[in-house]
């Protein structure tokens, strides 16, 4: 089968949207400086941080990240699937879209049991919403 340009040029000119997600992901390390900045509210998996967005708030931006501290690249990335799957169940609806947000996997992200993420993230996004976030 030939593939003609048209179909070669979709196929490159970036990743396809993700069936369900209304949020898009943070790339540029300078958006990952800032929002350490920002506030933040740490749980036993992860840390939550948030800052206010400059200019456009038409989608969710979501950032992740893992340090070595984790584990192996294997316990890494199983950290970060964990904690999108955590923001497409959580961030769409309680999260303020003026804002963006990183969520920065910890330890126990690997092993914690998801229900109890879920309830904690929830109460970090109240927090940092109320504005009683750590600074």
């Amino acid at each position: 089968m030939a593939w003609d340009t048209e179909q070669a040029s979709s196929k490159l000119s970036g990743p396809a949207p993700v069936r369900g997600r209304v949020w898009s992901t943070l790339l540029n390390r300078s958006d990952f400086l800032r929002l350490a900045g920002g506030q933040r509210r740490s749980t036993p998996a992860f840390t939550v941080q948030a800052a206010p967005r400059d200019g456009d708030h038409s989608a969710l931006r979501i950032g992740f990240t893992a340090s070595r501290k984790v584990g192996n690249a294997v316990a890494r990335n199983r950290a970060k699937r964990r904690l999108r799957a955590l923001a497409d169940r959580v961030m769409t609806e309680a999260a303020n879209p003026a804002l963006d947000y990183v969520l920065v996997a910890r330890t126990e992200a690997v092993a914690r049991d998801f229900a109890v993420m879920e309830r904690e993230l929830r109460q970090a996004l109240q927090k940092i919403g109320e504005g009683k976030a750590k600074a």
